[in-house]
């Protein structure tokens, strides 16, 4: 199945975090492929500690051969593996992998949901989602990524374009 993923960092060498992250996601067992990835983007930190620096923020799809759970418990210690410890809620971190969707694939379990239930609320992640797969329709959506988009209040999510190929 196709999965997406949102990839995040705003301590250390950022851009340094998410080619790490993306790699050691796409070497998993399960994964067969990395299919696309999104441009990557920079952004003020939403709902974080003071003192926070800003993210970069990026989206990957993957061919995923296993079960979301497997996945996510992956993506967990890929991110303690990275440095990533869990203090207070959206400290800053070396990364941040989130599972935000897979295909048609609806989940609501205590430790996952699928679709991600903030994804449509937060440009720094349905920019980069609609930026590699524009005509996507998620469960529970009437309309597709791109109006989604366009119907975000983006006055206050400021992105700007780090780098379009990494």
């Amino acid at each position: 199945m196709i999965v997406c993923i949102a990839l995040g960092s705003n301590l250390g060498n950022r851009l340094a975090n998410l080619q790490g992250a993306r790699d050691r996601l796409v070497a998993l067992e399960s994964c067969s492929a990395l299919l696309a990835q999104a441009s990557i983007y920079e952004s003020a930190p939403i709902d974080c500690p003071d003192g926070s620096g800003a993210f970069l923020n990026t989206v990957i799809s993957i061919e995923w051969n296993d079960n979301l759970l497997t996945l996510l418990k992956s993506a967990l210690a890929i991110e303690l593996k990275m440095g990533r410890v869990r203090t207070v809620q959206n400290a800053p971190r070396p990364v941040d992998i989130d599972l935000i969707c897979a295909e048609q694939e609806s989940l609501q379990s205590p430790e996952l949901k699928i679709p991600h239930p903030r994804l449509h609320e937060r440009r720094f992640v349905l920019e980069p989602l609609t930026e590699i797969h524009p005509d996507l329709v998620l469960p529970g959506f009437s309309v597709g990524l791109t109006q989604l988009l366009g119907q975000l209040d983006c006055s206050e999510q400021a992105l700007e374009i780090f780098l379009t190929n990494w």
